[in-house]
């Protein structure tokens, strides 16, 4: 590729054949560049076995990582109420820690301890919405109404028209989230703000309504779509329950996990396709262009800028300036985490609760990454 920048520097613009030829240059080293990336190697991925407890593991030592830092590390996740760690290397473990009570209470956390996924559960979502259009089921770029009907807000019909599902996986409604209780799906509260796609909201209420959606185009409970098109091929336990106005899933530590993995591997299950498509090619990536680090219900690093609930400030810079540029994660309230680092062939999990009551944490993510950052770079 050298050959090429030295042409680049001997070019002299004079005119505007010269800068066509430019132009011409900087994209054929563009796609030299991309043509010379590693293409995703699955082979060196390690995948449990859907039906058993057994999970290869790896070494601290064997990756190179500072044991006496990592101890420190893990002894500061419990004194902010970590109740589950996991760190996967290429789907095998390196770490896996409980701490405290289970959420029942009754006993101590365990690798079978239920947790909730609050609004990490938005990514296990968009993917479940992925895998409907996958099979012909739904398109997102259909009309919200083909699923829910009219009258499913209280805008007018032509305004309610407008929105489609696309609309929903990228927080753009529209939708007023300013409203009395944002979780709340009844038309009342679905009230007019801004036109679709036009301005960036994180809430709630649309993004619930995805589970109708699915089950309307599919046919089939949401706890049985997910069951046969996704946590029974790769062996995750959990359950779909209603939690007040919202729809949040429960699990333990270890199917949080085994989603990651899968995401990790591009929906490549040991060989098994889960999905595939140009759906999977955009969940990790900007999907608009009002908050850069939000895909498709899930959050990106490495953008230029970003957004958070309840605020339409634009702030710049990294979401978590101290992680790999090219992580992705679910996050939900009181600090659930699943982060995926493809470059590193990281999963990294966190369940518990938190002091900051943001409907996203952010100030605990970056905390996590000021302190592992460090240990495994």
């Amino acid at each position: 590729m050298g050959h090429f920048k030295i042409l680049i520097k001997k070019v002299v613009v004079k005119n505007l054949r010269e800068i066509l030829i430019l132009a011409y240059l900087v994209v054929l080293i563009a796609a030299c560049a991309e043509a010379q990336k590693p293409a995703p190697n699955n082979s060196n991925l390690y995948f449990p076995p859907t039906e058993s407890s057994i999970w290869e593991k790896q070494s601290i030592a064997d990756l190179g990582w500072d044991g006496v830092k990592f101890a420190e590390f893990l002894a500061w996740l419990p004194t902010q109420d970590t109740r589950a760690f996991i760190i996967l290397k290429d789907g095998k473990i390196v770490v896996e820690e409980y701490w405290g009570n289970k959420l029942t209470g009754a006993g101590e956390m365990d690798e079978n301890s239920y947790w909730y996924w609050a609004s990490a559960g938005k990514t296990l979502t968009a993917t479940l919405v992925g895998i409907a259009e996958n099979k012909k089921l739904l398109k997102t770029n259909d009309r919200t109404q083909k699923y829910l009907g009219e009258g499913w807000t209280s805008l007018t019909n032509n305004q309610e028209r407008d929105i489609r599902i696309i609309h929903q996986l990228t927080m753009t409604t529209g939708l007023d989230d300013g409203v009395a209780n944002s979780d709340a799906t009844k038309p009342s509260s679905l009230v007019f703000l801004a036109e679709p796609g036009k301005r960036w909201a994180y809430h709630n209420a649309p993004y619930t309504l995805l589970e109708q959606v699915v089950q309307n185009a599919s046919g089939q409970s949401y706890q049985n779509f997910f069951n046969e098109n996704l946590g029974g091929k790769i062996g995750m336990k959990g359950f779909w329950q209603r939690t007040g106005e919202n729809n949040v899933f429960y699990s333990d530590a270890r199917s949080f996990a085994r989603f990651g993995l899968l995401l990790l591997a591009k929906g490549n299950w040991d060989g098994d396709q889960i999905w595939s498509g140009d759906f999977f090619n955009e969940l990790s990536k900007s999907s608009q262009t009002l908050n850069r680090s939000y895909g498709y219900l899930t959050w990106l690093n490495g953008q230029s800028s970003y957004m958070i609930p309840q605020t339409q400030t634009i702030f710049p810079g990294m979401l978590v300036p101290n992680a790999p540029v090219d992580m992705y994660q679910a996050m939900g309230k009181n600090g659930q985490f699943l982060m995926v680092v493809p470059s590193e062939g990281l999963v990294i999990i966190r369940m518990g609760g938190s002091g900051d009551n943001a409907l996203v944490p952010f100030l605990l993510i970056r905390d996590i990454w000021d302190r592992l950052g460090p240990i495994i770079n």
